[in-house]
Order: structure tokens, then C-alpha cells, then sequence
């Protein structure tokens, strides 16, 4: 797979795995991102993470203030996301296998989006979805981190 560039100098595609990742994630993130804009405009709360009305309710797990509830489940996405696309873009360019990286990429999105549909947005913001999200994006993180420093352990004399 290569494109050219330039005076048809072929480059090769060098993130495929990483690059194909980039749609489900977005597509997700879009998603979150809408539901706070349809919370700001319910409640015309242009600015500010939480309700007028609600802001003596942080706290409140039964009925959590949704302005907050919503901007918590994009900000927690927005938080993980990134570092593990650095974390496989890495281990991507020093020659990982691609199947490998395609089911912890699955796994990952599947991770993150348990811990919004399941964890937060469930029964009093503790579904099941919040540990498992929550734990399984810091074993994803640990284990690729450490995925990536094998495949280059020639690199400390091993």
C-alpha cells in the first residue's frame, strides 16, 4: 500500500491500523459531544458545566444534573482516546502485529463506550460499564505500553 507524493515518490501508508481506528472513535466521539450540545440547548446553558437550577445537585447519583452527566462521559472519553492512539501508533511504527492491534483497538472502543452507555449513564451512574470501563482502559494503556516496549527491546540489549 503506498500513495505518491510529489514527483511520484511512492510513500507507504505507514498507520493503516491506527488510521482505520480514527472512524468508530470519531463517529462516538461526535456522538457525545451532540449529547452536551442538546443538553445546552434544552436548557439554554450556554456556558458552564452545569445547570443554573442544578447547581447544588453535584453529588446527587440518583438524579444527576444531565448538563454535567453528559460533559463527564465526553471529558472521560477525551481523556483515555488520545493516549491510547499514541500508545498504538507507536507500537504500530515499531512493527506491530496488525491483528494484535485490531482486537486491542476493539476491545479498547468497546471499553469506552461500556463505561458511558453502561457505567455512567446507568442506574445512579454505577452501572456495571464504570469499573470494567474504567479498569479495562488502564490494563489496555499498561498492556500496550508494554506491547510496545517488547518489540523494541533489541533497542536496551535484550
Amino acid at each position: 500500500m503506498t500513495s505518491t507524493v510529489g514527483l511520484g515518490v511512492p510513500v507507504p501508508k505507514m498507520l493503516p491500523i491506527t488510521g482505520a481506528w480514527t472512524l468508530p472513535f470519531t463517529v462516538y466521539l461526535i456522538f457525545l459531544s451532540n449529547r452536551v450540545v442538546y443538553q445546552r440547548i434544552k436548557h439554554k446553558q450556554w456556558i458552564g458545566d452545569q445547570l443554573k437550577s442544578d447547581k447544588d445537585n453535584s453529588g446527587n447519583f440518583e438524579n444527576p444534573d444531565p448538563l454535567f452527566l453528559d460533559g463527564r462521559c465526553h471529558l472521560n472519553f477525551l481523556e483515555n482516546v488520545p493516549y491510547a492512539f499514541i500508545l498504538t501508533a507507536i507500537a504500530e511504527l515499531n512493527g506491530a502485529d496488525s491483528t494484535t492491534l485490531n482486537y486491542a483497538m476493539a476491545a479498547f472502543f468497546a471499553l469506552r463506550v461500556g463505561h458511558v452507555e453502561l457505567g455512567l449513564r446507568g442506574k445512579d451512574t454505577l452501572g456495571a460499564g464504570r469499573p470494567i470501563g474504567i479498569f479495562g482502559s488502564q490494563g489496555f494503556m499498561a498492556a500496550m505500553a508494554a506491547y510496545t516496549a517488547y518489540l523494541v527491546k533489541g533497542h536496551w540489549g535484550y
